[in-house]
């Protein structure tokens, strides 16, 4: 589980007992192909703005590396794409107690004695862990420079608002819980990781979609408006060579503007996420047992940072956003 998505999942675990009720998945939406890097980033933001965690997936990789994935997901050797979300591998056994009988009291229970009141506690939790996962990006985990420069703004967003947030409201939690246990048991993905195996891919993440879709709102109850945070994107292309290309990602979350550069690269004409792509790859070779293959070599490793050791960088696009403003 990459630190990033410890960090976020740590802190919305805190918030995951309020939700609305639970909507169904919607059905894959069909683009045209991006033509463009920007556009290829610009979609991806699309679909997760849908909760469409099925396109996201088809979008996210070419056709090739996604059977190789579902193929990996099917022998249980990886969920792809939900390692690159929150509760990335707490996500069986969170549905599992969501689902148990009786999980409305004992959750409740829990809740009284952990966190009822604690805000101050809470608030401290929420910095240490801020300042220990941005130590961590900075110098450890299998990340590009950009992973690391965009990661470390997102965490502490994401820890500034935590320190906000009144997770030690018992009284919505006392209204919320059975609401969010009936949403997981709606889902059908009880019996821990060999049920996300047995249903495969496409109907697992069918089935997580609404799921998506319900955290959004948990956060958004203690002031963390997912889905206007992702309307903010804004994608501008730096620079372009040949078959790759550079991407300026600009967008506010939890009111602190972001922005980050990402890299991008030609696939039999779909551009795609360079970083994305290597994760995905490192995936689908994963072996049974969970382990994943050694780093890659120098040559395989990110283009990114080797356009900018072995090219000059071609020159500037014009038509870039003006830079995001924090609110």
């Amino acid at each position: 589980m990459r630190p990033i998505t410890r960090a976020t999942a740590a802190l919305t675990l805190l918030a995951a007992l309020v939700a609305g009720g639970c909507q169904r998945a919607p059905a894959p939406v069909v683009e045209p192909t991006p033509t463009e890097p920007t556009q290829a980033v610009e979609q991806l933001i699309r679909d997760l703005r849908r909760n469409d965690l099925v396109s996201y997936s088809r979008h996210a990789v070419p056709p090739e590396l996604h059977a190789r994935l579902d193929t990996a997901w099917n022998e249980g050797r990886t969920r792809w794409p939900l390692t690159d979300l929150p509760l990335d591998d707490r996500l069986p056994a969170f549905i599992d107690a969501l689902s148990a009988p009786g999980a409305e009291k004992q959750l409740l229970t829990v809740y009284r004695r952990q966190f009822s009141g604690a805000n101050a506690e809470l608030r401290s939790a929420a910095a240490t862990l801020g300042l220990f996962a941005t130590q961590y990006l900075r110098a450890e985990g299998d990340y590009s420079d950009d992973e690391r420069a965009h990661y470390v703004q997102l965490v502490s967003a994401i820890s500034r608002w935590a320190q906000k947030a009144p997770l030690g409201d018992v009284q919505l939690a006392r209204q919320t819980i059975p609401s969010l246990v009936a949403g997981a048991r709606q889902t059908g993905l009880a019996g821990g990781p060999d049920r996300f195996r047995e249903l495969g891919m496409r109907h697992s993440l069918e089935r997580m979609g609404p799921f998506f879709e319900r955290m959004k709102r948990v956060v958004k109850v203690y002031g963390l408006d997912v889905d206007a945070d992702l309307a903010t994107a804004r994608a501008s292309l730096i620079a372009r060579e040949g078959e790759r290309a550079r991407i300026r990602l600009q967008y506010t979350l939890a009111g602190k503007a972001i922005e980050a550069e990402l890299a991008v690269e030609r696939r039999d004409g779909h551009w795609y996420l360079t970083d994305a792509l290597r994760h995905a790859e490192a995936e689908a070779a994963r072996s049974a047992n969970g382990s994943a293959p050694k780093p890659a070599t120098d040559e395989n490793a990110p283009v990114a940072a080797a356009d900018k050791a072995a090219q000059p960088a071609p020159p500037a696009a014009t038509n870039a956003p003006p830079a995001a403003t924090a609110p």
